[in-house]
């Protein structure tokens, strides 16, 4: 088996590990509500998408 023979240095192993940071979640506010709600998503709280109602949510809540 290969093995290495010397111990990679810090700053070695960190460019490798460059790529591998965690991006933050954007969150955006819906224009309606304004209930935090992820991009390019219907809003759960009032069922519109991008300032206009796509999902009437009262007409959901009483199918329930």
């Amino acid at each position: 088996m290969a093995v290495p023979k010397r111990r990679t240095s810090k700053s070695r192993q960190g460019h490798r590990r460059s790529h591998h940071h965690v991006t933050p979640v954007q969150i955006q506010y819906c224009p309606r509500c304004n209930e935090p709600v992820l991009p390019h998503r219907l809003c759960p709280n009032c069922g519109s998408y991008q300032g206009r109602e796509v999902v009437n949510m009262e007409e959901t809540e009483q199918g329930k």
